[in-house]
C-alpha cells in the first residue's frame, strides 16, 4: 500500500504590530505578552507619523466619517512599529487584539489586549493587520528598508521542498533504517549536517611548488 505523505506546508507568517501613541507607556508589558503568545519579534522602530503618512497607511479607509480623527490620532505622537512572526501570525494576532472598538471588546473578549488596554472604537491601543497581502504592504511601509522576500506556500513549496529537502531527508531516513542507532534523532540530525548538498567545502590546490 502507498502511503500517503501528508502536504508539505510553510508554517511561518508574518504581521505587523503598531502600539499606537496613547499606550507607548505599557510598550513593556505589551511585548511581554506578545513574546509570551509564542510570537517573535523580527523587526521593531520607534516612529511618529506626519498626518500625511498616516492618511498613505490607511488610504483604504479614505473618505470615511472618522478618516480625520483617525489621522489626527496616530500622528499625535510616537508609536511602536513590530514584525511579529509565528505559525499563522496574522490571524493569532487578531485573535489577541481582539475586536476593534475596546468598548465592544469589554464586553465580548475582556481578556483581549484591546479590552486591556483601548479606551473606545479610534483609540483602540493596538493595530494588526488584516490580510497577508495587508501584512506584506503594511510591513513594507513601516520597514521601507527591509527585504521582504515572499513565503512559498500550495505548489510553489511543494516544488521546493521537492527539489531541495526530500532527496536529502529520504537518503538520511534510508541509512538511519538500515544503520538503527540508540539514538535515532540524534544520528540523524548528525548525518543531515554531515551530508547537507549545500555545506561550504574548502578546495585545496596543490601547487606545482608544493608538489615538489
Amino acid at each position: 500500500m502507498q502511503m500517503l505523505m501528508p502536504e508539505p506546508q510553510i508554517f511561518v507568517e508574518r504581521t505587523l504590530a503598531l502600539i499606537k501613541p496613547d499606550v507607548i507607556d505599557k510598550e513593556e508589558e505589551i511585548e511581554d505578552c506578545i513574546l509570551r503568545s509564542g510570537f517573535l519579534i523580527l523587526q521593531k522602530r520607534k516612529l511618529q507619523l506626519s498626518p500625511e503618512q498616516c492618511s498613505n497607511f490607511y488610504a483604504d479607509q479614505y473618505g470615511k466619517v472618522f478618516f480625520p480623527n483617525l489621522t489626527a490620532y496616530m500622528s499625535s505622537g510616537p508609536l511602536v512599529a513590530m514584525v511579529l512572526a509565528r505559525h499563522c501570525a496574522v490571524s493569532y494576532w487578531k485573535e489577541l487584539l481582539g475586536p476593534s472598538n475596546s468598548i465592544r471588546a469589554k464586553r465580548t473578549h475582556p481578556h483581549s489586549l484591546r479590552a486591556i488596554y483601548g479606551t473606545d472604537d479610534l483609540r483602540n491601543a493596538l493595530h494588526g493587520s488584516l490580510s497577508i497581502s495587508t501584512a506584506e504592504r503594511e510591513i513594507q511601509f513601516m520597514f521601507p528598508e527591509v527585504i521582504l522576500e515572499p513565503i512559498p506556500a500550495g505548489q510553489r513549496a511543494r516544488d521546493y521542498l521537492n527539489l531541495y529537502v526530500k532527496p536529502t531527508l529520504l537518503a538520511g531516513l534510508t541509512a538511519l533504517c538500515k544503520e538503527k542507532p540508540a539514538d535515532p534523532m540524534t544520528w540523524l540530525a548528525d548525518w543531515l549536517i554531515e551530508h547537507n548538498p549545500n555545506k561550504p567545502r574548502l578546495q585545496h590546490h596543490i601547487t606545482e611548488e608544493e608538489h615538489q
